[in-house]
């Protein structure tokens, strides 16, 4: 029974997670389409592209380090 429900919560969290990702993902190609038509074409320079992936690391630092260090 403590298996099943292990891998009951394991199985919501990745589900919720993967749900959260796609629907940020879209958001952002959302955006990225509408900066292009206002300009006429897509471009990210980059250091656009460093500042974004530099983001995404720091975003993933902080969910990885989620309930660390509450005693």
């Amino acid at each position: 029974m403590a298996e099943q429900r292990d891998a009951s919560w394991k199985a919501k969290v990745l589900l919720i997670g993967g749900l959260v990702g796609a629907v940020t993902g879209v958001g952002v190609a959302y955006l990225l389409t509408q900066r292009a038509e206002e300009e006429g074409e897509l471009r990210l320079t980059p250091g656009e592209g460093v500042r974004l992936g530099l983001l995404l690391l720091g975003l993933l630092r902080q969910v990885s380090e989620l309930g660390e260090g509450e005693d």
